[in-house]
Order: structure tokens, then sequence, then C-alpha cells
């Protein structure tokens, strides 16, 4: 099978199974906004489960995958290599999320600084029983960029409905009782869906012949070292949009009840295309465009580049003016039912506007970005990161004050045409405009 035909079919099979897993989380959300609303009950459970996905995101789905799978692919030592990396990784998790729960109330306070008091009691246990999915999805990352490895993708992105689906089956359940309490039901239901990710992967390592990953021979660290520095870079080089939603869930706490719930829900909305689209093709491209840079056929890559980014505008430019003009039915059509009411829509639908705006800058920029990190660019990236991430800082404390939560959702666009331009500055501005020229 040639590159192209590689490349669309394992696009295919990510999309697919991403699908498969936003949709089951938009059920997972309109359970959630019909039983718990938009309240200090849904916002102090979403921002404690945004607590560990935000290191989920820069730390271990992002960084880590494009960090590992060069430096595995590279080494002599595969085997010791990986077992290494995986065992140092998940002590380090694992002393984390237990020094998460001895000061739960310290990391609340913290991330939740707009929280009265009162509130950020009640958010504090949250946090401690939300954390432990961080330990359990590095398990995932790992065995999914091995799996990855392999061009095997199926699992990896079909499995995180296992956790929407345990967190449906948590409300299910606690349908009825008070809502402080539903906020645990659904705390415990992520770390079982965790738990089931786990068991799918190592089914699906096992039949791949890859279960074969620890060893504790003695052997140089000069492999672990080359990792762990790509890694770091790569951590920030990956978390701008990440960190972003982040700043505008910890701002949003400073305003009106509700704030963070609607963030929330447009920014689940705005996630469907991103990830179907610009993040299953970046999956398929990376080993694609590393690989032939490796073996000096840097033609090829930029073949495979202008194919997808030229897909990518297309579908994203579509996703973007119909989620644009249809964004008050949609989120009426996803979430207006029982506690979540028709001024909930409205609110919500305008900050799901100001985010689909940087729906294009945010997806192309993560094409381009793969240039870079085959070329182990890493650093630079990180540095590209840092000043759009500075960028949103600075707009987000500019809008917030006249135009609130739509302020800090336009703010992270904006930071999303900050990162798109410097990546593609860094890209090269002339062999942009060549790759296009004849298109």
């Amino acid at each position: 099978m040639n590159y192209k035909n590689r490349l669309v079919k394992s696009i295919f099979t990510n999309s697919s199974g991403i699908l498969v897993s936003r949709l089951t989380g938009f059920v997972r959300d309109l359970m959630t906004a019909s039983i718990l609303g938009a309240n200090i009950y849904s916002d102090i459970f979403f921002i404690a489960f945004k607590f560990p996905n935000l290191f989920r995101s820069i730390f271990a789905d992002g960084a880590f995958t494009q960090a590992f799978i060069p430096s595995y692919a590279k080494s002599k030592h595969k085997i010791r290599f990986s077992s290494i990396v995986f065992l140092q990784i998940l002590a380090f998790l694992l002393v984390l999320s237990l020094i998460v729960t001895l000061f739960s109330h310290l990391f609340a306070k913290a991330f939740a600084i707009g929280f009265s008091k009162e509130t950020i009691d009640l958010a504090s246990p949250l946090f401690a029983i939300n954390f432990y999915y961080l330990p359990l999805i590095f398990i995932v990352t790992f065995m999914g960029a091995l799996l990855q490895y392999k061009h095997h993708f199926a699992t990896t992105a079909y499995s995180t409905a296992l956790l929407n689906l345990s967190m449906i089956a948590s409300l299910i359940i606690a349908r009825g009782l008070e809502q402080y309490t539903i906020t645990f039901y659904l705390s415990f239901g992520v770390i079982f869906g965790g738990i089931l990710q786990v068991i799918v992967h190592i089914i699906a390592i096992k039949r791949a012949n890859l279960g074969k990953i620890f060893t504790f021979r003695k052997h140089k660290q000069k492999e672990e070292n080359r990792f762990y520095k790509n890694f770091f870079a790569a951590t920030l080089g990956s978390s701008t949009m990440h960190i972003s939603a982040f700043i505008d869930t910890w701002l949003a706490s400073f305003l009106i009840s509700g704030s963070i719930s609607y963030l929330y829900y447009a920014n689940r909305v705005f996630q469907l295309p991103l990830a179907i689209f610009a993040i299953a093709t970046s999956i398929a491209l990376f080993p694609m465009v590393a690989k032939s840079i490796k073996n000096q056929d840097e033609q090829q890559a930029l073949k495979l580049m202008k194919k997808s980014s030229i897909i990518l505008f297309g579908v994203l430019t579509i996703s973007m003016i119909i989620g644009i003009l249809f964004d008050n039915f949609i989120i009426e059509l996803l979430f207006e039912r029982g506690a979540f009411t028709s001024d909930d829509t409205k609110n919500t639908a305008l900050i799901l506007s100001m985010y689909l705006i940087g729906l294009l800058p945010f997806g192309l920029a993560k094409i381009f970005s793969l240039w870079l990190y085959a070329k182990e660019q890493q650093i630079l990236t990180a540095k590209i990161s840092a000043q759009s991430l500075l960028a949103n800082i600075i707009f987000s404390l500019i809008l917030i004050k006249p135009f609130e939560a739509a302020g800090l959702a336009f703010s992270s666009t904006l930071s999303g045409f900050v990162l798109f331009f410097l990546t593609i500055r860094a890209f090269g501005l002339k062999k942009f405009i060549e790759m296009f020229k004849n298109s």
C-alpha cells in the first residue's frame, strides 16, 4: 500500500473512531446538561474533570506521542527503551496523583481561584477523584503509541467512547439523586471509564504481539535522555489550545454562575470538527512525514502535507460556516432540555461562534507543526506555543470585562491565529507559498 492510500485509510479509521467517541460524548453532555444544567454543581464537576484532562492533553496525548514514536523508531533496544520510559513516567504520575489527593483543597483553590470558600470545599474531593484518570490514560497513551507504530489506530480512536459510556451509565444510575451526589457518581464513572480503556488496549497489544514490553536489564540512558529532551520541549509545543481552554475556565470562575459550563459545552461542539478532521489527519500523517524526512525525501513529505492541508482547509471552512450560521440551533438541539434553559442556549451559542472562528488556524497549525516535530525542532515549537499562549492571556485580560465569557472564547481564537502565523513562519513562508502555487 503506497503512502497516499495508507494516509487516506488511516485518516478514515481515526475520523470514524473519533466520530463515534464524540457522538457518545455528546450524548453524555446532553444527559449532563439535562440532569445538572448549567449551575454551580456542573461548574465544579467540569473544572475537576478538566484538571486531569488538561495534563492528559498536553502531557500524554500530544507531547508523549510526538516524542516517543520518533525515539522508539530510532531505538536499537526498543523493549528496554519503552519499558524504562513507561515505568518512570507512570511512577511520577502515581506520586503526583497521591499529592493531589492529599492537597486537593489547595489544587481546587489554585485552579478555581474565583470560587468562594464554600464552593472550593465542594470541589476539592472531586479534584482528588478525577485526577486518577491521568495515570490510567497515560497507560492507554503508551500502548496506543506502540499500536500506532504498527499502523494500528482503531483501538485508540474508538476507546474514548468507553469513557463516555461509563459516564452515561453513572448518570443513569444517579438520576433523581441530589445534584452534588451526582457529581461524585460522574467522577467515579470517569475512573471506571479509564479502566475500561486500559483493558481494551491490553487486549489489542496482545493481539499485535507487542506484549513483551518490559525488561529490567542494565542499559545506557542515551536513548531515554534524547526522548525526555524532546518530550519536555514538545509538552509546551502541543499544549497551546488546551492551556488556552483552561485559562478560559479559570478566568470564567470570576464571572456569573454557569459561565464555566457555557464555555465547556461550546468547546465540546468546537472540538468535534477539529478532532474528526484536523487531529485525525495529523495522527495519520505524522509517522509518514517523519519517515519521509528520515529517509531524506522531503518532497514526498511536502506532497503528503499539501494533500492533507487542502482537504483540511475545505472541510474546516465548511464546518466553520455551518457552525456559525446554525450556532443557536445546534446548542438548542443538543442541550436545551431539563435544567438547561433557553437563556443557557443563547449564552452558549454565542461562545460557540467565537470558538469556531478559530477552527481553521488551529487545524492548519496542527498539520504544519508536524514538519517541525519530524525535524526534531521541539524547542522551536515550544517557543511558538509560548508566544501564542502569552497572546491568549493578554487578549483574555483585555476582553473578559466588556464581553465576559464570549470574550474569553474569542481570545482563544485570536491566539490560534498567532499560533498559525508563527508556525508557518517557522515552516518557511516561501516554502508554504511554493507548496500551493500549482494547486
